[in-house]
């Protein structure tokens, strides 16, 4: 019926925000001038047809090459990296003079993490006498990585290090001369970063890293206050200045720390075992330990603010260039997963979370995001099994639970879907608000396994816990209309869950279905037409409309609806009646009842 939607699993490394949103670490930062660059794609490099990447070619190979060509600018459309790098590079092997095509091989090497093989494009590119900031900046990233300020620094001042406007050239520059252990110098070239707020909280954070890691004990706790009180709840500078404190001495600081975003942002991994870590006396490292580090962090805030804005070429160029510095870096590579899973790449997110490091508190909560992006991908078995070994590991975790509850019910495994989320329940403690979505997911997988008692108490609970839900109030509605029961509160309910999501098809075809089973089939027709506009290829509501349709008789638009809900893969148990009403219409013993009607005059507008 209603559990259309896969679970939105957070790893919650942020204090807020809505959870369908997939970047939860973003902080701070407008764009700079690189990351427009950046965020261009392989369009910055300028567009190369492939009738001109063919010109004074041979007939054959003019065909391998514009073959290539298109096949690697098909993988990129299709967010596939690894091979929009190898067919740009057989086409370079074609026509091994081309700067555009070179150009697109180095982004797409670099998009798809072989970071070392793009060097060798970088420096052709280079050597060409080609202005490719990306080029540069890569070039810089590995003088960084091998401990080279010097030649970075270079590099980095020719990119952009004078403007200040460019916030890439800038940080980096910082965190190559505090390599080289100039550390007022670093200082003095990030107090040249001027613009928003944002960008204040940007340079107030690496400013205090920077001092942090010099012994400037003043000096950092100045700036890192400075920081959070312009970026209040980001999670990443919460961990930094605690774990500071408790350096400097002033443990009950670090508790304070710890403590206030645990309480708003509960369930963080990184926030608890800084808690734990602190409550036990154990040592707090910095979380920048060295200036490699700190470029990787750099990087990473650049990244989280590209994605945030949209810019997810950006974002992942700058992800893998930070995780290249610091392939220790976790919260890295989760964002780098989150933008995939964004994107729908979810085997490239499964990728990014295995770069997680074993020992990081944030490696559970991505081996049961991994879970999950196997039943997004569709390979349930696996999924099942890969979450099942994390429950051996760790039998109390309820996420875990919840989680093969979420890939048994994706592969219609309704009843052990059920069980699953009931351990989920029975590890969640006594009922409290948070704990709604899992008495839902249990109603559903009873409803779908004809338990409807027990499902309807699940479904009852789940609206006591949240009592403006709308998925519950669509879920219970629903199902109550579809049984002929309950009909004028149910009616209620799903104006309320439309009041509440205007633009969403299901709901909306929940109201349209109250109306019809109350016979009201003008009014079914008009709502249900909006359901169609918002979700035009579901096979529950062309179905929906087919029957409403045949009730005003108009009776050929019914027959279409019921043929295109057929051809929509309609759940199992729906296909024969389908079948069944293109072959005879609806006859008049199939004509539903009109259980009642609802005491109050509605309107068929909802959406």
């Amino acid at each position: 019926m209603r559990g259309r939607s896969r679970r939105a699993f957070s790893l919650r490394l942020h204090s807020s925000g809505d959870e369908k949103e997939r970047i939860s670490m973003v902080y701070w930062l407008r764009t700079s001038r690189t990351a427009i660059l950046l965020a261009a794609g392989v369009s910055a490099f300028g567009f190369c047809s492939s009738a001109a990447i063919a010109k004074n070619q041979t007939a054959s190979s003019s065909e391998t090459l514009s073959g290539d060509y298109l096949s690697a600018a098909v993988a990129g459309a299709d967010h596939d990296p690894q091979s929009a790098s190898k067919y740009y590079r057989r086409a370079l092997a074609l026509d091994k003079g081309n700067p555009e095509l070179m150009e697109r091989a180095f982004a797409s090497m670099l998009s798809a993490g072989e970071i070392e093989g793009s060097f060798y494009y970088a420096t052709k590119l280079q050597g060409r006498g080609q202005h490719n900031t990306l080029a540069s900046l890569a070039l810089a990233v590995k003088d960084i990585k091998i401990g080279d300020f010097r030649q970075a620094h270079d590099l980095l001042t020719k990119i952009g290090g004078a403007d200040s406007s460019d916030v890439t050239a800038l940080a980096l520059t910082a965190w190559s001369e505090a390599g080289l252990g100039h550390t007022q110098k670093a200082l003095a070239t990030l107090a040249r970063l001027k613009g928003t707020e944002s960008i204040g909280a940007y340079r107030a954070y690496h400013t205090a890293l920077i001092n942090d890691l010099a012994g400037n004990v003043d000096e950092a706790r100045k700036s890192y206050k400075e920081a959070q009180d312009l970026e209040p709840s980001t999670m990443r500078l919460v961990d930094a200045r605690a774990r500071f404190e408790a350096r400097a001495g002033d443990i009950a600081e670090a508790k304070r720390l710890f403590g206030d975003f645990d309480r708003s942002a509960p369930h963080n991994p990184l926030i608890k075992q800084g808690l734990a870590d602190v409550e036990k006396g154990a040592a707090t490292p910095r979380l920048i330990a060295n200036a490699q580090q700190g470029a990787a962090e750099a990087l990473f805030g650049l990244a989280a603010s590209s994605g945030r804005e949209g810019e997810d070429f950006a974002a992942i160029l700058y992800l893998r260039l930070a995780l290249f510095l610091d392939p220790s870096n976790a919260v890295a590579a989760v964002t780098l997963g989150e933008i995939y899973e964004r994107g729908k790449s979810y085997e490239e997110a499964i990728a990014a979370y295995g770069e997680v490091p074993a020992s990081s508190p944030l490696r559970q909560s991505t081996d049961l995001q991994i879970g999950l992006d196997l039943v997004a991908l569709e390979k349930f078995d696996e999924a099942v099994a890969h979450i099942h070994k994390i429950i051996e590991s760790h039998p109390d975790d309820l996420e875990a639970y919840a989680a093969l509850g979420d890939a048994l019910r994706a592969n219609k495994n309704f009843a052990d879907a059920a069980n699953a989320y009931g351990k989920a329940i029975d590890l969640s403690g006594p009922p409290t608000p948070s704990n709604w979505l899992l008495y839902y997911d249990r109603g559903i997988c009873l409803e779908r396994s004809k338990q409807w008692p027990k499902a309807e108490a699940d479904l009852k609970k789940a609206l006591e816990l949240s009592p403006d839900q709308p998925l519950v109030l669509n879920y219970l509605g629903y199902s109550w209309v579809d049984q002929g029961l309950n009909i004028d509160e149910a009616f209620k309910m799903l104006r309320r869950a439309v009041d509440l999501r205007p633009k969403d098809g299901y709901v909306i075809d929940s109201l349209g279905w109250a109306y019809y089973r109350m016979g009201r089939y003008d009014e079914a027709v008009r709502t249900l037409e909006k359901a169609i506009e918002l979700k035009p290829n579901d096979a529950t509501i062309n179905n929906h409309l087919g029957d409403a349709y045949w009730h005003i008789g108009r009776k050929l638009e019914a027959t279409f609806q019921w043929a295109h809900a057929r051809d929509m893969q309609p759940e199992p148990e729906d296909l024969p009646g389908i079948l069944k009403k293109i072959e005879t219409g609806m006859l008049n013993d199939d004509k539903p009842p009109t259980p009642q009607a609802v005491s109050e005059p509605a309107k068929a507008d909802g959406g």
